[in-house]
């Protein structure tokens, strides 16, 4: 699943880099919550949590049914 995490954020990741921003995956807990960190621009961005929410769960749900939920931390 880690593989499949990561495909899907090296999909969003140019949007990111685009706006001076990134993302790292931290972690993914066995109930399906996966922990990222976002980097740069992103990390004190006022949208950080609907880029997270919008976008990057978002895409994670459709592409990978068994993520739950994706958190910031």
């Amino acid at each position: 699943m880690k593989e499949k995490v990561q495909e899907v954020l090296n999909k969003i990741r140019p949007q990111l880099q685009a706006d001076g921003g990134d993302v790292e995956l931290v972690e993914i807990s066995d109930d399906g919550i996966v922990k990222v960190r976002l980097q740069g621009a992103c990390a004190g961005c006022p949208m950080s949590q609907m880029t997270l929410k919008n976008g990057i769960e978002k895409l994670m749900k459709k592409e990978i049914p068994e993520v739950k939920s994706v958190e910031s931390v």
